[in-house]
């Protein structure tokens, strides 16, 4: 796909080098400048049409869906997401992630935010057939010379595409069943829907179309060179073609098509009037957008966010790495750019009094080196690289001298120094110490520097296809010697891409991750010892790999099963360190073909995962007892009360074991452990489970149960650093073990807790609770529901959370995070198979 893409830009740009060769940039230049206000007006008027039309899009996705937003909210979302993604180009995916962080912070799931943007693109395609139908019939014989077929066939096509267009909302008023594809139902729109959709979609590319029509020359628009309707049918071919080509914002493509369908428009006119376009239709929303995607988050966090500067500083910490990675590559095109096209003479006249022509010809090329680097920079600023930020903040401050020595551009300068102050507010988000060249170069990124290049080349190309080449141009310094300059220029910039491309190439194949070393689990108990969380304990089983910090202050601990990377749990350790740790293994999962996912991960921190690109499904909640005052007195805990004294009737009684104390108790122990197995009809399970390790067990203390002298039930105790939380792993009991047993286990150890000055106790989690049954609850919550209330045949999830109940815990919610989509019920198997020990475990016990 990126080589097509590649190749279709390359190709695009030599067919508008064909259709440009008898103009000069000059000309496009006083055209642009000729472009009246009127049509900007009206352009500007088209544009707001059309943004508003598309506004529609979500509003009828939403209510297909069953979930309806308030208009205002689905507005700012809609509008943010189609800014991107007519910028970016593959808005599906572009402006679907924004719909993703948007709805998703809404209550949506990721599978329902996938469905909104299939049905938004079904709409699009929709009123592209419509309108292409409707171009064809209205001037077959002019539809016919571009398509290069009869006229007939035309007409036939266009009447066949109009007839596909229409029958969609009919067929909506003869068919409300869900369409049945196999094993799956698809609920397609009611007629409401699906005339809206027509309808809306039709709107919104005639304003669209309006708005580059309103700017064309007064001699070519309006009359029969370019009637509105076979104007509307054209404008759709050439954006249809621009996304085809997975070009941002199919640049290139769009202009070389309505230049080779309107061959009767002055050249000069019809590419300053699409540029005009791309300002007023593009640009101006992206630079809105982003506006009010600050605003968002403002008003989002007013109650927390302190006053005055240090409130603008906390937006932009969060906002910086978007914010700067795109404007870092758009300042970074603009200078490369510029040095590819003439420099004004009348600036040119000023600079030769005060600037030595060495210091001229150094600031071309450092301009344009500066461009570049700022555009592979790009990538890495978005990942919060530290290195990138510093190496970023001179460049743009070299980019901006240059401009000015070089040609007096005052434009770039302004630019690259506005930049420099988004930096600087937003300095603390970059706190990754990464290194620049661990990913920052990808090959889809190498790509889209490629294609930058290849615009710069073919700019300067354009600028100057009236001066003959000669070889004594290469050596040619003078103040008017821009077209020496731009093939200097030129030349480094070729060899410095092909040197990325090479590093990128020649570098040796990162080895594959190993399973954890004596070593490895020697380093992961220092930092399980100072850790908050007690299940950070299930690092030292042994059956995960872990990925540690560069400081050997965190982990990550995880599994891979096929393409599926699944980390068990939070990132351990100190904050920085955790966030920077996620992006890590997000990147060596990259590395190799896998797909990260975050199992049974707290809520405070989701936002780290969602910067991550990956969505949250609930699992289900756990159960944490506060231990501070905890007693067995008071009704509320006279059943448990007397369940206590029952089980000191029967003669049970509770010791703490300290750890070196746990291998002389080894043997006993795992007769304990085997007649449980047997009993229950179960084997050892793993990854978010403890199994019975010798090895393992002695790390912890151990809470014994006796019946007179003998041990009768054992569990191992995870107690976390600072006294915060005490847990237990495994609990094992004789089959003849009295009844009650669990719970004077449970009751004895909050108790010792409570003693020992622990703040909590943690139960673990209630598979499937607390998710929602709502009829427009995700899917997932739906389904959770109904197998938590009647999936008793396979585990007793409902008595399971009844149980844990009677101790009165505090329930906070458990989630599994992923990219969703197609990819998560393959991540689920993964998961239960890693539990299970295999596929074949998961349907045993």
């Amino acid at each position: 796909m990126a080589a097509l893409s590649l190749f279709l830009f390359v190709f695009a740009l030599w067919g508008l080098h064909r259709e440009l060769a008898q103009t000069h940039l000059t000309e496009i230049r006083r055209a642009f400048a000729q472009v009246p206000a009127s049509g900007v007006l009206l352009a500007a008027l088209g544009t707001f049409g059309s943004y508003l039309a598309l506004t529609g899009y979500d509003v009828l996705a939403l209510r297909h869906l069953g979930r309806p937003l308030p208009y205002p909210r689905v507005a700012l979302v809609s509008f943010i997401a189609n800014a991107v993604g007519h910028n970016l180009g593959m808005a599906t995916l572009s402006a679907g992630m924004v719909r993703l962080r948007f709805y998703t912070a809404a209550g949506f799931s990721a599978t329902e935010v996938t469905g909104i943007a299939t049905l938004i693109a079904l709409t699009f395609g929709l009123g592209a057939t419509f309108a292409s139908g409707l171009a064809m019939l209205f001037d077959p014989g002019k539809a016919s010379l571009l398509l290069h077929v009869p006229e007939t066939g035309a007409r036939a096509l266009g009447g066949l595409l109009l007839t596909l267009a229409i029958l969609y909302p009919l067929s909506s008023l003869l068919h409300r069943r869900p369409l049945q594809l196999r094993n799956w139902k698809i609920r397609m729109p009611g007629p409401g829907i699906a005339f809206g959709q027509l309808i809306l979609a039709g709107v919104d590319l005639a304003c669209a179309a309006a708005a580059l029509y309103w700017l064309l020359p007064v001699e070519a628009g309006g009359n029969a060179v370019a009637p509105f309707p076979l104007f509307l049918g054209i404008y759709v071919l050439a954006v249809v073609a621009g996304i085809v080509s997975h070009v941002p914002g199919g640049l290139g493509v769009f202009e070389t098509v309505l230049l080779l369908a309107l061959p009767d428009v002055p050249r000069d006119g019809l590419l300053a009037a699409i540029l005009a376009y791309r300002a007023i239709y593009y640009i101006v929303p992206l630079v809105l957008a982003g506006v009010l995607a600050s605003w968002n988050l403002l008003r989002e966090r007013r109650e927390t966010i302190a006053q005055g500067l240090e409130a603008t500083r906390g937006v932009f910490a969060w906002m910086a790495p978007t914010a700067a990675s795109v404007s870092v590559f758009i300042t970074g095109a603009m200078l490369l750019f510029s040095g590819s096209t003439p420099v004004l003479s009348g600036r040119m006249a000023v600079l030769r009094n005060f600037v030595p022509l060495p210091l001229l010809e150094v600031s071309h090329l450092t301009g344009s080196l500066a461009g570049l680097g700022l555009v592979i920079l790009a990538r890495a600023l978005y990942r919060r690289v530290d290195a990138a930020y510093h190496l970023a903040f001179w460049l743009l401050t070299a980019g901006a001298l240059a401009s000015l020595i070089k040609g007096l551009d005052y434009e770039e300068a302004l630019l690259s120094l506005s930049v420099l102050g988004i930096l600087w507010l937003g300095r603390q988000a970059f706190n990754r110490p990464a290194s620049l060249m661990a990913r920052s170069v990808t090959p889809g990124w190498l790509l889209t520097v490629l294609l930058v290049v290849v615009a710069t080349l073919w700019l300067g190309l354009f600028s100057y296809k009236h001066v003959d080449y000669s070889q004594e141009l290469w050596w040619h310094f003078a103040f008017k010697g821009d077209a020496p300059r731009f093939l200097r220029t030129s030349l480094l910039l070729a060899l410095t891409v092909i040197g990325l491309g090479l590093m990128r190439l020649l570098r040796p194949l990162s080895p594959e991750p190993e399973d954890a070393s004596a070593a490895d689990l020697a380093r992961a108990a220092v930092i399980v010892a100072a850790a908050p969380g007690s299940d950070s304990a299930l690092a030292l089983l042994g059956d995960k790999r872990l990925l540690f910090s560069p400081a050997d202050d965190a982990f990550i601990m995880y599994r891979v099963r096929g393409q599926s990377w699944i980390a068990m749990g939070d990132p351990v350790g100190p904050e920085p360190a955790r966030e920077a740790l996620a992006w890590r293994f997000r990147e060596m999962a990259d590395r190799h073909g896998g797909r990260v996912a975050f199992y049974q991960v707290q809520a405070h921190n989701l936002p780290l995962y969602l910067d991550l690109g990956l969505s949250a499904m609930k699992l289900g909640e756990e159960g944490v007892v506060p231990l501070a005052g905890f007693s067995l007195e008071g009704p509320a805990r006279k059943d448990l009360r007397q369940a206590y004294r029952q089980a000191g009737r029967n003669g049970l009684r509770f010791e703490m074991m300290p750890p070196e104390a746990v291998p002389a108790l080894m043997s006993e122990l795992r007769q304990i452990s085997d007649s449980w197995l047997a009993a229950k009809h179960t084997r050892e399970k793993g990854f978010s489970l403890g199994n019975f390790q010798p090895a393992y067990l002695a790390h912890f203390p151990c809470a014994l149960i006796r019946l007179q002298d003998r041990v009768i039930a054992f569990a191992n105790v995870w107690a976390s650093a600072g006294k915060h939380e005490l847990s237990i792993d495994l609990m094992r009991y004789l089959p003849e073990a009295p009844k009650g047993v669990m719970d004077y286990l449970f009751l004895e150890l909050m108790l010792w807790g409570a003693r020992e000055g622990y703040e909590q106790f943690n139960l673990g989690m209630a598979p499937l609770s607390g998710l929602e049954s709502h009829p427009l609850a995700p899917l997932w919550h739906r389904l959770g529901t109904l197998i938590y209330q009647h999936g008793e045949h396979f585990y007793n999830f409902e008595g399971l959370r009844a149980y844990k109940n009677k101790f009165a815990p505090v329930w906070r919610p458990k989630y599994l995070v992923a990219p969703g989509g197609i990819a998560l019920p393959t991540i689920l198997l993964d998961v239960a198979a890693l539990i299970s020990g295999g596929v074949k475990g998961m349907f045993g016990r």
